[in-house]
């Protein structure tokens, strides 16, 4: 992995002549934590997935250490170091936690020893050893969400993406996940973006925040700039923003 930046610079994205993203710029670099928020149909979910290749552009250019991703399919993309979550958790329901896990790994070339050997260490700092053997689909919603969050980190990415991965969750766990997830950049080295609803654990887990409203960039900045910001109290956060809550 590279010293570098993930950079979407003047996305637009468009479905059926609908605007969906006009002109944004985010960038990303490795050891800090965005978060990513707006209101619901902002472009959030649409900009990860232009990021990721998912959606084609209309314009504008995503790259990574300054080379270009444009052209590449989305494994292809995941192969220079983007790894993503999903709104709705997609993980294999008829395999094990494990086998979640592994499958990652070995979709990056790993042998089956050193997959197994990352699944291990992975699974046990998500506090999910125990359940290791136990099929996917008999896990509670804030298990399965570790799990693929865990998956993700099974390809060692240099830039994780996480699309609502508190969503569902209660507040012991929204706890468990802002401890998990505040040690990655620093100890793995990587640039994490977060697109959450759960404000409470979006300010303090960030470095910095990004908002969208209507496809468009309204702010961004360290938290405590944002979160005073009129136009993004006026979109998003409302009177709820001096409270820390939303």
């Amino acid at each position: 992995m590279s010293d570098g930046r993930l950079c979407a610079r003047d996305v637009r994205v468009e479905f059926s002549g609908l605007r969906a993203l006009d002109c944004v710029t985010l960038e990303l670099a490795r050891g800090e934590i965005v978060g990513l928020i707006g209101p619901n149909g902002s472009g959030k979910t649409t900009l990860v997935n232009a990021i990721t290749r998912q959606v084609p552009l209309a314009a504008g250019e995503v790259s990574v250490d300054g080379a270009s991703l444009s052209g590449l399919r989305p494994h292809e993309v995941a192969r220079r170091g983007i790894a993503r979550s999903f709104q709705i958790v997609r993980l294999f329901d008829h395999l094990t936690v494990a086998e979640n896990v592994e499958a990652a790994a070995l979709a990056q070339g790993l042998g089956r020893r050193a997959a197994q050997g990352r699944v291990g260490a992975l699974l046990a700092e998500f506090g999910l050893a125990r359940q290791a053997e136990t099929l996917a689909a008999a896990l509670s919603y804030g298990d399965k969400r570790r799990v693929e969050i865990a998956r993700a980190l099974a390809a060692e990415p240099s830039f994780l993406i996480l699309d609502e991965p508190a969503a569902g969750m209660n507040e012991g766990e929204s706890e468990v996940l802002l401890s998990l997830l505040s040690r990655l950049p620093a100890e793995r080295k990587l640039g994490l973006l977060i697109i959450d609803h759960d404000m409470p654990l979006i300010m303090r887990l960030c470095h910095r925040l990004h908002v969208l409203a209507s496809g468009r960039t309204i702010a961004e900045g360290d938290v405590e700039s944002v979160r005073r910001n009129p136009a993004v109290i006026e979109a998003y956060l409302g009177s709820a923003a001096e409270a820390g809550h939303a």
